[in-house]
C-alpha cells in the first residue's frame, strides 16, 4: 500500500504560521492555530519544529476502541467522525502529540495529508510525499 504523508523540513520553517492558518481556515472556517492539524513549536529563538502525524506509527489506530481511525484509499490515516466517541485514547497514546482535540468539539482530528499547509508555506518547509507501506 502507498502511504501519503506530509514531509516537514524544520530547518526551512520561519514560524510564520501560514500553514496553521491555511489548515484551520480549511477545516474550521476560522484562522485559529489551536484548531490546526499541524502544530509549530519554537525550538529556540529562530528555530521551529513542525509537529504533524507521520501516517506510519498507527498507535492511534490500534488504541481506538471503536475502530474510528482507519487507513483510507489515499494511504492516510483518517477518522470516521460517526464512530468517534471522543474518548481521547488516541490523543493519549500519540507519541508526538499529533492527534488533536479542541474543547467544544465532539471528537478528535489530525493531519490527513491534504496539502493545504504545503501550498500555503512560503519557505517550502512542507511537502506531500508518498512511500510504500508495509501493511496492505
Amino acid at each position: 500500500m502507498t502511504i501519503r504523508f506530509l514531509a516537514v523540513s524544520d530547518e526551512r520553517c520561519a514560524g510564520c504560521m501560514d500553514c496553521a492558518s491555511a489548515c484551520s481556515k480549511l477545516y474550521f472556517r476560522e484562522d485559529n492555530p489551536a484548531k490546526s492539524r499541524i502544530q509549530i513549536d519554537q525550538a529556540s529563538r529562530d528555530r521551529f519544529h513542525l509537529r504533524v502525524c507521520d501516517q506510519t506509527c498507527e498507535a492511534c489506530l490500534r488504541e481506538c476502541p471503536t475502530q474510528a481511525i482507519f487507513r483510507s484509499t489515499s494511504g492516510a490515516l483518517k477518522i470516521d467522525d460517526h464512530k468517534c466517541i471522543g474518548c481521547l485514547a488516541c490523543v493519549a497514546v500519540c507519541p508526538i502529540g499529533a492527534m488533536r482535540w479542541y474543547a467544544g468539539m465532539p471528537g478528535v482530528f489530525k493531519c490527513v495529508a491534504c496539502g493545504a499547509c504545503a501550498r500555503a508555506c512560503p519557505k517550502g518547509a512542507l511537502e506531500i510525499r508518498t512511500r510504500k507501506g508495509e501493511k496492505p
